[in-house]
């Protein structure tokens, strides 16, 4: 199984890029991120034509994620990350898919930090934190997918020391992912490549994809059983170089049928 997630940096104005890297992949699940329009302007027909059924939440101009999943319907268990019922921005949707629960989510970038901004997305995290405990305690397949807008390390950053002081890089978001992780989940990408220089992002200006100053964002957390059927990570790179691209590149990561550790008694 394939799963995939894809920062699109506005759906319909980028919908060609999307469909021909669906055509060009075929994931099984795919989480998006950054929709930039309300949930009526989905263009579910066009994903529908491509062979996905799926799941958004939109949100004019801002935000918005949605799940796909190919050849069915993924079944919605959760709209809103819970914890602040006044927080209406779209960032978080969730849907059980052959088995597995995917948490798809957006968290805030937080600039300029300090600010109320910054303080929003530490307050999200602390919420992503509590709803991702519940989470494990069901012992059940989970994934949390998306753009999390934090590097975790400086092996994650283009020149750490430009990023300093920014609210992708502060300790106390790289302390709050660090505190995530260590409930129990697998940062994916990281446990199959722990010492290789990763990017799943370039901004448009400065030519910072032709120079690969990139920053690694976009990360898969997996619960213990699924991290034991992991067997592939993948950042498809050169989609990013495509024309009217987004900033992001898509990710996905493979997931065996079997854990390893079945397959290493056997």
């Amino acid at each position: 199984m394939k799963l995939a997630t894809y920062n699109v940096n506005g759906i319909n104005g980028r919908l060609n890029v999307l469909l021909r890297w669906l055509e060009e992949t075929r994931p099984d699940i795919v989480c998006l991120q950054e929709l930039k329009t309300p949930s009526n302007k989905f263009p579910r027909k066009e994903l529908e034509r491509a062979g996905y059924g799926a799941i958004r939440q939109g949100q004019k101009s801002w935000n918005g994620v949605a799940i796909l999943a190919l050849g069915q319907e993924p079944l919605e268990t959760r709209r809103g990350l819970p914890g602040d019922p006044e927080d209406t921005q779209s960032r978080y949707i969730e849907a059980i898919v052959d088995g597995i629960v995917v948490g798809c989510l957006y968290l805030p970038n937080g600039n300029p930090a300090p600010g109320p901004k910054f303080q929003y997305k530490l307050d999200w995290f602390t919420r992503l934190q509590a709803y991702a405990a519940e989470l494990l305690e069901l012992e059940v397949p989970v994934a949390l997918v998306g753009d999390f807008n934090v590097m975790p390390t400086d092996l994650d950053v283009y020149k750490p020391e430009r990023w300093i002081d920014d609210a992708l890089f502060r300790p106390e978001v790289k302390a709050a992912y660090a505190n995530l992780v260590a409930q129990g989940w697998k940062d994916a990408i990281r446990h199959l490549h722990p010492s290789e220089r990763i990017y799943t992002f370039w901004a448009y200006f400065r030519n910072a994809y032709a120079r690969d100053a990139g920053l690694r964002i976009d990360h898969f957390l997996l619960s213990p059983d699924l991290a034991d059927m992991l067997t592939k990570a993948v950042v498809e790179r050169h989609v990013r170089g495509w024309d009217h691209t987004s900033d992001h590149a898509p990710v996905w990561i493979e997931l065996s049928d079997k854990s390893n550790k079945r397959r290493r008694n056997t």
